[in-house]
């Protein structure tokens, strides 16, 4: 007999056909419930006497294993006399309960909320739906005041907490608001110290035309946080309450958003999906932390199908799309990298030799921004090949991407922060005429790290006030790290106090670390903010950093 548990409200069990199970008295369902809390690990019979007595009795550990004898009878009754139990088993000074990954309801739900936390809308509002569904009442409802469940009654409810406010998100983005209202107003009175329920209460009301209505609710909210916390509402809160203010319609971007993936899961399919997957992955990458963390993630994927297709064309186009503008001078994933060079190098070798430059020039772009940091010589190679084919062909796209390359590969040795400059200088002109926005912002920061680097910091300035205005105009939030590591440095460069230059140090250390760039965590900044990348010198002509310029990490990367 294949048995289910249910552990969301009093703790029961089920035959196969949803017959309630008797598992006895409240202490032979303590042992259960505590067998399940262990997922599969032994709990040692002394550990189950002492938390089912505060003080056992000499006879306890024989009585607990009569519980679990009964226990066996009840979840396994056809089990023969003698045969070792499969499902309630001994093992070492302990028992254990082997049940199968989806048996237990609490289980089956954490699966449902992390699997929905990746799904479209309409799914994820579905599969959260029905697993809210199966909550009976607070979980464990029986042993609420036993101190050996409580972490775990804790953990649920948080999570059954946040089931609600993403079903509410997904209502939200399939247009539902007015449906999401009443269960969020039902959330937020319940839960009053949740920020994110008052949140999603708020914009509900306001795309269901209750402007009046979503702003009491945060002037609520924050009545209650400032007066019983003492704290005042977080920046989401706080967001949003301004766009209602401005009369900013924060859903309709969204609306298009789902409407347009709709359509694009209806009609694009086959290689043509890829293809447009790195376009849209080209996008991501741009518009902050989390984008680019999924980015970085998918393009790996994106790349692995195209090869399996076994088009190197196709493959060719998947690598070479994600033209990315880079400005770190190492690979926060280096691992990745060197499998996005290899895949482009098996490409470049597949292709015809005839014919596809432009594929041809990206690829070699990808290969010389992808390695480095490496100090292989195929980077440099790779570089001067695709710049060399760009300038043929005339392409403007595919000539910043080359120069990009070029860029990345100018760190070999000190002194080259003017050839730098020209490559930065070539990048501004040629994607301000062809409306190359992000190849735009790359080559101010470019000029900003060469100007720092021949002190020119009156230039490093200009380009660095140009970088964020282009930034804003874009929306391009990432720029900000360089910049600010820019600023701080020149603080520290220019002479600034020490105090000054270091608080501006640790206000860029704090950009960085939301940026979604994994490597910046590993070092201080890669970002060579003053000269050659080489690692050799502070102000010009120095051989150390300037005072104060250290990050919470350590001290900065002197170029």
């Amino acid at each position: 007999m294949e048995v289910g548990f249910g552990v969301l409200g009093p703790v029961v069990a089920w035959d196969r056909a949803g017959t309630p199970v008797d598992v006895k008295g409240p202490r032979h369902r303590a042992v259960l419930a505590r067998l399940i809390v262990a997922r599969g690990r032994v709990v040692p019979v002394d550990r189950l006497v002492d938390d089912l007595w505060e003080a056992p009795a000499p006879g306890a550990v024989a009585t607990v294993r009569t519980f679990v004898a009964a226990l066996r009878r009840a979840l396994e009754p056809g089990r023969p006399p003698r045969q070792p139990a499969r499902l309630l088993v001994t093992e070492g000074p302990g028992y254990a309960l082997r049940a199968a990954p989806d048996a237990v309801d609490a289980w089956r739900f954490e699966d449902a909320v992390a699997a929905a936390a990746t799904a479209p809308p309409a799914p994820a509002h579905e599969r959260l739906d029905a697993a809210l569904g199966w909550w009976r009442g607070p979980a464990y409802a029986d042993f609420a005041g036993e101190p050996w469940i409580r972490a775990e009654r804790s953990r649920l409810d948080e999570l059954r907490l946040t089931a609600v406010e993403r079903r509410a998100e997904a209502a939200l983005a399939l247009g539902r608001a007015a449906d999401a209202v009443p269960g969020l107003d039902v959330h937020a009175a319940e839960h009053p110290w949740r920020e994110e329920a008052w949140r999603l209460l708020a914009l509900a009301l306001y795309r269901a035309d209750r402007q009046g209505d979503a702003l009491a609710v945060l002037r609520r909210a924050r009545d209650l946080l400032r007066e019983q916390l003492g704290v005042d509402p977080g920046p989401r809160l706080r967001r949003l309450e301004s766009d209602i203010l401005r009369h900013a319609d924060t859903g309709d971007a969204e609306r298009v958003w789902t409407a347009a993936t709709a359509a694009y899961d209806r009609t694009v399919t086959g290689p043509a999906r890829l293809e447009t997957t790195v376009g849209l992955l080209r996008s991501l990458a741009v518009t902050g932390a989390r984008g680019l963390a999924a980015a970085r993630e998918q393009r790996a994927a994106a790349v692995a199908a195209a090869e399996r297709l076994g088009d190197p064309e196709l493959t060719a186009r998947v690598i070479g799309g994600y033209d990315v503008p880079a400005i770190w001078t190492r690979s926060d994933d280096p691992q990745q990298s060197a499998r996005i060079v290899a895949a482009a190098e098996r490409a470049l070798a597949a292709l015809e030799p005839d014919g596809h430059d432009a594929a041809r020039a990206r690829l070699l772009a990808t290969i010389a921004v992808e390695s480095r940091g490496t100090r292989a010589a195929r980077g440099p190679q790779a570089a001067r090949e695709a710049e060399r084919i760009a300038r043929r062909l005339g392409d403007p796209a595919v000539l910043a991407f080359a120069l990009n390359g070029v860029f990345m590969q100018s760190f070999h040795r000190a002194g080259l922060a003017r050839r730098r400059d020209e490559v930065g200088a070539e990048l501004v002109t040629l994607s301000g005429r062809h409306g190359l926005s992000t190849f735009e912002i790359l080559g101010h920061l470019i000029r900003v790290q060469a100007r720092g680097a021949l002190a020119d910091f009156a230039g490093a300035d200009e380009h660095a006030a140009a970088a964020d205005r282009l930034a804003a105009r874009h929306e391009r939030p990432l720029v900000g790290v360089f910049t600010g590591w820019y600023r701080a440095m020149r603080l520290a460069a220019t002479g600034a106090a020490p105090a000054d230059a270091e608080a501006a140090y640790r206000a860029a250390a704090v950009g960085l670390d939301g940026a979604g760039m994994p490597g910046s965590s590993a070092a201080c900044c890669r970002w060579p903010c003053c000269a050659c990348g080489s690692g050799t010198t502070g102000r010009p002509g120095s051989t150390t950093p300037p005072t104060g310029a250290r990050t919470r990490r350590g001290p900065a990367r002197w170029c």
